[in-house]
């Protein structure tokens, strides 16, 4: 079988990958154990230096890196060498501050004296997606091997260029052989990789398929694992909302990735009183997005990540207006070639219709009109996900009454939910476990061992 390079803006195979055969993963996992043996020894200072190393090559070969993202993937040009900036900043965060993140917590017992001491723990399995092939591996990667673990990376099979790419700027680091693997299987394969004794955790970021799959094997074999799946992010808008802006962020909170984000802004929640003038202004802005080749530093709007992705987001749009709802913009695939969807607004949604419930991942954008502040709470929590929100107010102090209220891992007020690195990232309900960056997010995969020194003639 082979995992293959297909540019979504073309729907043209451009390069293909053959799958590594059992002898080469067992190889690879039997390197990833020696080399921890080696790597948990090294300094702090030693791991650093090498995240830096990584982090500096990935800015001198940013526009190489970007290109790769976007031939593989659609993501339009300048977000792709955004990526590879976050990216680069997320490794050189945990070599700046790792060992400040890790350092010995001293307790006070009633007798003698102990410390928790943070202890890398071995070989971890990271299955990793397609939408930010770079940032998403460097937020697992980089805090690991901090830690002093070693890596096997199962990345994306439409991604393989990426994939690829990252290992081999491990190695022009000079990083040792097995610290970082990238791994060229399926993802049963990868799943089935979770049962091997050499592998102490595992880290997943995609679909509700896949982390239940991954979750399943990971509790079988009673292993530590983070996931963030899917999320249906809710972006509210208040009465005293500065309009304008509101407008701005939403269409960045949705159109962002061409949509492809887990946090991107997909429920748009509007309070009666300014839902009419805020659906007017952000259906403007949508329709005049100017939908095109990614590489063009012009086009606001590339592709999907592949044809199946495209078909499958234009069949949920087909059944929710099947369903009852409405469609206010677009609702189609665009007329041209490659992976297209029209930026989309759908409305008249209730309980019952797939876009209600369904994570819609791509330009589509759902809109309800509530009639005040509790209302919004309510259709905001009413989701089985639980990863992001957005609200919208100049009231700051109403803002963080209202995040208190919703149920999510995260609460961003006056901005779409996003990422940095100083920032812990994860959710709750079915958007998963676990957190990533900030320093929650290095202490995941970690022994937190409890070192007791007790005077002889202390109390049992």
């Amino acid at each position: 079988m082979s995992i293959q390079t297909i540019n979504p803006n073309t729907n043209k195979v451009l390069k293909s990958f053959e799958e590594m055969t059992e002898k080469e993963v067992e190889a690879k996992i039997a390197k990833a154990k020696v080399t921890f043996a080696d790597w948990k020894e090294t300094s702090y200072q030693q791991r650093a230096d090498l995240l830096h190393k990584v982090a500096t090559l990935m800015r001198i070969k940013k526009s190489e890196l970007a290109k790769t993202i976007t031939l593989e993937m659609g993501k339009v040009i300048a977000q792709a060498e955004g990526e590879i900036d976050l990216s680069a900043d997320i490794l050189d965060y945990y070599a700046d501050h790792g060992e400040e993140f890790l350092a010995d917590k001293v307790l006070d017992p009633e007798y003698g004296e102990a410390i928790i001491r943070n202890s890398p723990i071995g070989v971890l399995l990271g299955v990793m997606p397609w939408n930010f092939p770079y940032y998403q591996v460097a937020r697992f990667a980089a805090p690991n091997i901090m830690v002093g673990n070693t890596i096997l990376l199962k990345h994306a099979s439409i991604v393989p260029q990426c994939a690829a790419a990252i290992e081999e700027l491990f190695e022009e680091a000079n990083a040792p052989e097995g610290l970082y693997t990238n791994l060229f299987i399926s993802g049963k394969r990868a799943s089935a990789l979770v049962s091997d004794k050499r592998i102490k955790g595992v880290s997943l970021t995609g679909s509700e398929e896949a982390g239940a799959s991954i979750a399943m094997e990971a509790g079988k074999h009673l292993k530590k694992v983070v996931l963030e799946l899917g999320g249906n992010d809710v972006f509210i808008i208040l009465e005293d909302a500065d309009m304008e802006k509101t407008v701005e962020w939403a269409v960045v909170g949705r159109i962002n990735n061409n949509g492809q984000c887990c946090v991107a802004s997909k429920r748009f929640i509007a309070v009666e009183a300014i839902a009419d003038e805020f659906i007017q202004k952000f259906k403007d802005k949508l329709s005049k997005m100017k939908v095109g080749d990614p590489m063009d530093p012009t086009t606001e709007l590339g592709p999907l990540s592949s044809e199946e992705a495209a078909v499958h987001l234009a069949d949920q749009v087909e059944r929710s207006v099947n369903e009852g709802a409405k469609v206010l913009l677009g609702g189609k695939r665009a007329d041209r070639e490659g992976a297209f969807m029209e930026p989309t607004i759908l409305t008249d949604l209730k309980p019952g219709i797939a876009a209600y419930h369904e994570e819609l991942f791509g330009p589509v954008a759902t809109f309800y009109v509530v009639k005040d502040e509790q209302a919004a709470i309510e259709l905001a929590n009413d989701s089985d996900f639980g990863l992001g929100a957005s609200v919208f107010t100049q009231d700051i102090e109403r803002g963080k009454r209202i995040a208190d209220q919703i149920d999510t891992g995260m609460v961003f007020i006056n901005h779409p939910t996003w990422t940095q690195a100083d920032l812990p990232f994860g959710g709750t309900k079915r958007s998963g476990f676990g957190r990533e960056l900030s320093a929650l997010g290095i202490q995941e995969f970690v022994n937190k061992k409890l070192i007791r020194i007790s005077g002889l003639n202390d109390p049992f």
